[in-house]
């Protein structure tokens, strides 16, 4: 296929994402696609699905899994693959051209969706099988079916002609909405860039940081020497080491402020309308609020089990909270005056202080023994290699989207070819915030396709020539990015749609923590912590100061993910009518706070709801509580492997073929059990693993 009419009265051209790739896989040729592309081979990938499905269709045959299910299955493979790619570069490479053919791709991708879920001919046949055939499938068929019968329940295919008809406005309103909020972000954050124009101000600071300040600036326009970039948190770990309190608060202000109107971005307007629009859809669909529609697919099931889990670790954490904030204020005191009262743009500087009077050690000291390059390639590749045998080669001859990029083969312990595997750890000014994963193609047998999957990060990158280092939190955080691409590339299913990390969001998360249990597990922490300038492992004593540090602060940790979670939860629990104004939205956060018990001033939200990407742009609407619900998973996980062998191939591999492997092909709770031994997770090893 090397050449494709776009539009009427354009002239024909070759475009390079209309054929597939004759990369390893499969995997795009970023050598030759230029963001022009994107746009026409969507629009060609909208048609030949389009076609397909009318295929399936207009089949005078009886419905039958195969004619209708397993045909659907398999349509729409150039649109999903051009789609992945064009979804990866609106992510971490926004170019100009990329974020202007987005405006156009949203709403097309959007109404096709439409079209598909609300098209009764076609979903007359789905039902069809599903009353007649669902009994006598079996394993993944049997799946296959339920989760595309129920994808189009959900999606309203039962609804009366009136409410299908606005459950597609909806649909498109939201799409529109949350990708403005999603375009705004970055560019609010890049506004909030705080410019300092004497080195003096930042005192404190490392010289590679002060490099990094400085790197930053010239990257950024120069307005001044040196700038502090906002990262997406709340908090900026910058903070624990400026001695200038009041640059301290400029940065904390920076931060908070970024998108709530007081500079020239305000999300409110977005999120209360993205927020009515959700709760009518979910009443729309016969649910309550938007949290119950959300949890009905989850492991959670319904908001009233989240929220007991989650007030559990309320009435836990609370008084240690308390007794955390007032150590680090007494502490504080002792060179500040007893008048001295601590502020949140105060608590990073004072705990490290502090934590480096306790433990005698700074982050700056372990810094050197963490060059990226060897966390990845001693570290996460090496405990990959020692659990799962598989091993990884260099490829320098794929071409990337970006040159910072590395590739990678992974080869599984019995030689053959496993998956691609790309990183894209640096940021810059055309990546979003924050980690993830995501496949440029899923593992699928029915398609004989082997997984390309990435990571992305947001590490500064050091001046040319040097080497770049990572704090402990992005070596973790490294490790955790690659247990969710683990989970892409270990996948064994037959079927596209059930592969991979196409599971639950309170269930997704679980092999990413859990690989996180990994970097601190003595032989491969001695395998990647090596300084950079002698080579030599980081000695014992340091190292156990430094592992013992880990948990210090845990409630401040454990407290901004709570608080983030239950403002989620609160927005989603709302009806149309309960939703707020725009001017109100800060108001109602504070009081939802202020309610459940977790309004602290001392321990914010980690995102505050004017830049809560993951709710509001990113897909984890009445969500985020998964993060502290897969801990459990994992944590229980973590605990098998320790006892069993933490670095044995045995349990390794019992892993990889009861959970990994899996997908979406069984119940979650039931492939969690098989591999545990647990009947229903065990929370009581959550504060346990955080040191609470």
């Amino acid at each position: 296929m090397n050449c494709k009419k776009c539009k009427k009265g354009e002239s024909m051209y070759h475009n390079p994402l209309l054929q597939k790739s004759n990369l390893t896989f499969g995997a795009p040729d970023f050598a030759k696609i230029k963001d022009a592309d994107y746009l026409p081979a969507i629009k060609v990938g909208i048609e030949e699905q389009r076609a397909e499905i009318k295929k399936i269709v207009d089949n005078k045959e009886t419905p039958t899994f195969q004619n209708t299910i397993v045909a659907y299955e398999n349509s729409g493979q150039l649109l999903e693959r051009v789609s992945n790619t064009f979804f990866c570069v609106t992510e971490a490479n926004k170019t100009p051209e990329i974020e202007e053919a987005e405006k156009e791709v949203i709403p097309m991708l959007t109404d096709f969706d439409n079209e598909i879920n609300f098209n009764k001919k076609f979903f007359d046949r789905v039902k069809y099988v599903y009353d007649h055939e669902y009994n006598n499938l079996k394993g993944e068929d049997k799946k296959l079916l339920e989760v595309v019968y129920k994808g189009f329940v959900r999606s309203g295919a039962l609804l009366s002609k009136e409410k299908m008809a606005r459950m597609q406005e909806i649909n498109k309103q939201l799409a529109k909405l949350e990708q403005e909020f999603g375009n705004m972000l970055p560019k609010a954050a890049a506004e909030a860039t705080v410019w300092v124009n004497d080195a003096k101000e930042l005192a404190g600071l490392s010289e590679a940081a002060m490099a990094q300040c400085k790197k930053d600036a010239q990257s950024r326009g120069g307005k001044a020497p040196y700038c502090i970039v906002i990262t997406n948190t709340t908090q900026q770990p910058i903070l624990a080491s400026l001695d200038n309190r009041t640059l301290r608060e400029r940065v904390y202000n920076a931060s908070i402020h970024r998108t709530d109107g007081t500079g020239n971005y305000n999300t409110y307007p977005i999120i209360v309308q993205i927020a009515k629009l959700r709760a009518e859809k979910a009443q729309l669909m016969g649910f309550k609020n938007y949290a119950a529609y959300s949890l009905d697919k989850s492991m959670a099931k319904t908001p009233e089990n989240a929220y007991a889990f989650l007030k559990q670790l309320i009435k836990e954490y609370r008084p240690k909270a308390d007794a955390e904030t007032k150590a680090i204020e007494e502490y504080a005191r002792k060179t500040q005056g007893r008048d001295f009262n601590l502020q949140p743009y105060d608590r990073f500087y004072y705990s490290a202080k502090m934590k480096k009077e306790m433990f005698n050690f700074s982050d700056d000291e372990v810094k050197p023994y963490f060059n990226i390059d060897s966390v990845l390639i001693n570290g996460v590749f090496y405990a990959a290699n020692r659990v799962y045998g598989l091993s990884f080669k260099e490829r320098r001859d794929i071409p990337t989207y970006h040159p910072d990029m590395k590739v990678f083969d992974v080869i599984d312990a019995n030689g053959k070819p496993l998956a691609l595997f790309y990183v894209d750890y640096f940021r810059r000014p055309t990546k979003r915030g924050g980690a993830w994963m995501s496949p440029f193609i899923k593992q699928s047998g029915i398609r004989q396709q082997l997984p390309v999957i990435y990571n992305v990060c947001n590490y500064a990158k050091a001046p040319e020539g040097q080497p770049t280092f990572v704090t402990w939190d992005e070596a973790t955080t490294m490790f955790h990015e690659f247990g969710h691409a683990l989970h892409g590339m270990l996948s064994n299913c037959y079927y596209n749609t059930l592969s991979g990390t196409s599971v639950a969001r309170d269930f997704v998360e679980m092999p990413s923590q859990f690989n996180e249990s990994f970097a601190s597990i003595p032989e491969v922490f001695n395998h990647y912590a090596k300084h950079d300038k002698t080579n030599q492992p980081m000695p014992d004593e340091l190292r156990e100061k430094m592992l013992k540090s880990i948990n210090f602060q845990a409630a401040y940790a454990l407290g901004e993910n709570l608080a983030a979670t239950c403002a989620d939860m609160a927005w989603h629990m709302l009806t149309p009518e309960q939703i707020p104004t725009a001017d109100k939205a800060a108001e109602f956060e504070k009081k939802a706070l202020t309610d459940i018990g977790l309004l602290d001033t001392q321990i914010p939200p980690r995102y505050f709801t004017s830049y809560f990407n993951h709710v509001w742009g990113g897909g984890y609407a009445a969500g985020y509580y998964s993060y502290l619900w897969s801990e459990v998973l994992a944590v229980n996980i973590a605990d098998y492997f320790a006892t069993h062998g933490a670095l044995t191939r045995k349990v390794g591999n019992d892993f990889r073929d009861k959970v990994l492997s899996k997908g979406n092909t069984t119940e979650l709770l039931q492939i969690f059990s098989d591999f545990t031994g647990l009947k229903a997770p065990d929370a009581a090893g959550l504060l346990k693993a955080r040191g609470l």
